[in-house]
């Protein structure tokens, strides 16, 4: 096997290890290493010389689902009007924070205080991305900015984990209405 061959095999290796630790904390805030390998299908070597701990794998999860939201947002204004841009990324704000859950509810505090730390302006940056251009079109409230929506949307975070599913997107859509600029605002 050549190197190139093998250092893109060792990339599909690790994105399948992080996908299926993604997966796993979907489903439960509780795993384990040995699990996830089974579901990468890959031996507990290659996930530790991966990630040395579970930690670490944990904040890879974390970061990568940052990165995807933040990127999502332009593709999203590229795609769709404003607010319905709006609309699917706040569906995939969703899924980040059930995510995000699984990973708080996993790590030290110190190491998960770390990770939002380093997340919150790029989150708020891609939100005010899609917020401005909402308001230039004309569909979006003028009187909200990124941090006051980002102050709502984290209490979705106090939902229990058995109410989350049911409780999630509709509150998610509440804000959603509530930003939306109505013919008797204009």
């Amino acid at each position: 096997m050549s190197a190139s061959a093998r250092r893109s095999d060792a990339v599909q290796n690790r994105t399948r290890i992080v996908e299926a630790a993604r997966a796993a904390l979907a489903e439960s805030h509780h795993i384990h290493l040995n699990e996830i390998a089974k579901r990468a299908g890959v031996g507990q070597g290659t996930l530790y010389r991966n990630f040395p701990n579970r930690e670490a794998l944990l904040a890879e999860v974390y970061r990568r689902d940052v990165e995807e939201l933040v990127t999502t947002a332009s593709a999203l204004l590229a795609e769709h009007e404003p607010a319905e841009a709006l609309r699917h990324w706040l569906d995939r704000v969703i899924d980040y924070a059930e995510v995000k859950r699984g990973v708080l509810a996993a790590l030290e505090p110190a190491a998960w205080q770390d990770l939002v730390a380093h997340s919150h302006n790029p989150i708020e940056g891609a939100l005010g991305h899609l917020l401005d251009a909402g308001k230039a079109a004309g569909s979006l409230r003028a009187d909200v900015d990124a941090h006051g929506v980002l102050l709502l949307i984290a209490y979705l975070s106090r939902l229990d984990r058995d109410e989350w599913e049911s409780t999630a997107r509709p509150l998610m859509n509440v804000i959603l209405e509530g930003l939306r600029l109505r013919d008797a605002d204009r």
